[in-house]
């Protein structure tokens, strides 16, 4: 599969207009550039815009922000042309994994945060943007967890090995297409009915107007939910930071948004998530388990595809995980992420040996 990179033409490489930047303010002028440069990438994830790359480190604390750089290359206009945001740190490549390795990652690729990984690079600037990736993590492991398979791999430095995929399903949506069976859309309806006669009702909420009070209802609702299941949340507290720096970035056609169910003007579930393009990607949410058997988490959902459906939104994206409702439900079809590693250290080329292996073990190619 050919490379994804910005649609730019393929003029001479100019060795003009490259910086590194230690500190997010410094790149304030060049955000929207950065996002219509990724926006000029075919099928682009929100999660390599500056809203989420810059809203990361801007919540980080002061130290992992220390060690943390974007490399831009930009054009006679002063346009970004390349951008290459990476962080150094050090920890587990798994959870199962005990032995921690330091390395080299995108900025914003940690453990529970962005899928779709990949490089906004201009055709013309390909070779600068490889040998300087080369030259910079030099000696360091380098280790990216959720690289989008259709991105350009090729940037990577020799020697980097795509070691794990991570299953990210996909629903493709638009006007006339029908989600689920067709007894799966009467039972939608007839729960929808009930929920109305409980006193539910539902409200889209978009990117201009999402609210830090709307964020922490989520927020609980989300830790609700996990509490009934007796599971881990990854969407704490210790994200909202994170989050209201996403709201900030907001516009009308991108950034967080949901779909709330209220009782009486309280919330009593939601599914929050990312537009950005044609897209819209399910990020997290939670409801109030005392109306599951009236199904108002599968509900939010179909209602969310609705209004993502409404906006123009061609992709449903569930992100990473392979739960059977995805499946079931709703008939999305699976699509993978990738994990790649160039090892530079003992730990590095023990952590790669052990996911290569429970890869295989398990099918994967």
């Amino acid at each position: 599969m050919s490379p994804r990179t910005a649609a730019q033409p393929g003029a001479p490489a100019r060795a003009d207009g490259f910086e590194i930047h230690r500190t997010p303010a410094a790149l304030a002028p060049y955000e929207q550039g950065w996002r219509d440069l990724v926006a000029a990438v075919p099928g682009s994830s929100y999660f390599t815009t500056p809203d989420w790359v810059l809203g990361t480190w801007e919540a980080m604390d002061p130290a992992a922000a220390a060690a943390a750089e974007v490399a831009l290359w930009t054009g006679p206009d002063g346009r970004p042309e390349a951008v290459v945001p990476l962080a150094r740190t050090r920890g587990r490549l798994h959870p199962r994994i005990p032995l921690p390795v330091r390395f080299w990652t995108l900025l914003g690729a940690d453990a529970d945060g962005a899928d779709h990984g990949l490089l906004p690079v201009a055709l013309h600037r390909r070779e600068e943007v490889r040998a300087w990736l080369r030259r910079r993590t030099r000696g360091s492991s380098l280790w990216l967890p959720a690289m989008d398979p259709e991105g350009d791999t090729a940037l990577l430095p020799a020697g980097s090995r795509r070691i794990a995929r991570t299953t990210c399903p996909r629903l493709e949506i638009g006007t006339g297409v029908a989600v689920g069976s067709a007894s799966f859309r009467r039972l939608m309806r007839r729960r929808e009915r009930q929920l109305a006669e409980a006193g539910i009702a539902f409200r889209w909420v978009g990117p201009q107007d999402m609210t830090a009070e709307l964020l922490d209802a989520v927020l609980a609702l989300h830790r609700l939910r996990q509490d009934h299941r007796g599971a881990v949340t990854a969407l704490g507290p210790h994200r909202r930071p994170l989050h209201l720096r996403l709201q900030a970035r907001a516009d009308a056609d991108h950034g967080p948004a949901a779909l709330v169910a209220e009782r009486e003007g309280t919330p009593v579930g939601a599914v929050y998530g990312f537009l950005w393009q044609d897209t819209f990607a399910y990020y997290n949410g939670g409801w109030d388990p005392a109306y599951a058997r009236l199904s108002l988490g599968t509900v939010l959902l179909d209602r969310t595809i609705a209004e993502a459906t409404a906006l123009g939104a061609r992709t449903f994206d569930f992100l990473r995980g392979d739960e059977s409702y995805k499946y079931d439900s709703f008939g999305a079809a699976d699509r993978f992420d990738e994990q790649w590693l160039r090892p530079r250290s003992a730990g590095a080329l023990v952590a790669g040996a052990v996911l290569r292996h429970a890869r295989r073990r398990h099918g994967g190619p």
